[in-house]
């Protein structure tokens, strides 16, 4: 147990050290103040230090997102035990406000083909996303499981949410979209 507490200690550094840097290198976050980005990276680190350490969610499976405080879940999980025991992991953290938990619950039943599949049309999506200039890529999370895609993150505005899911709309392979972005206020 000590050896598994010392690599979840390791592990939860390391989630610190590096959405500190993604945060503080994100253009997006230009508009926050250096501590309301720290915030949000110290927020982001303590919110998945705690799903790695929780035996019973698949941390793996659960994108974090958080902006001034308020956090979103996303993602494809195997149980509803799973989904509540994530959102109630992030509502418990300090600094977390306003979780939105958008986790979709999918059985864990998939074959190694379906998961290249699904992989495949995840990356399909980020490089149309990166490839519109009406869309952030980096501020956008694509998850796929079974076709279906799951859009997360938080975007400057309507047009890029709405702008984000045509693209993963026109993408082959994709059966449907479910578009969880939220407008930064």
């Amino acid at each position: 147990m000590y050896k598994r507490n010392a690599v979840m200690t390791g592990i939860a550094a390391g989630f610190l050290l590096l959405s500190t840097v993604a945060v503080a290198n994100d253009p997006a976050t230009k508009s926050k103040t250096a501590g309301q980005a720290t915030d949000d990276a110290a927020l982001l680190s303590k919110i998945k230090s705690a799903l790695v350490n929780d035996e019973q969610v698949k941390a793996r499976q659960v994108n974090v997102e958080v902006y001034q405080g308020q956090v979103q879940l996303l993602g494809f999980v195997d149980t509803p035990e799973q989904k509540a025991a994530a959102g109630r992991i992030a509502a418990n953290i300090a600094g977390a406000r306003n979780v939105r938990n958008n986790l979709e619950v999918q059985a864990a039943d998939r074959t190694a083909g379906q998961a290249i599949d699904d992989g495949m049309i995840t990356s399909k999506v980020k490089a149309a996303l990166i490839g519109d200039s009406r869309t952030k890529a980096h501020q956008i999370d694509v998850n796929t499981r079974e076709g279906i895609v799951q859009l997360g993150g938080f975007v400057d505005s309507a047009a890029a949410k709405a702008a984000a899911a045509e693209v993963a709309e026109s993408v082959d392979g994709v059966k449907n979209v479910q578009n969880r972005l939220e407008v930064r206020n």
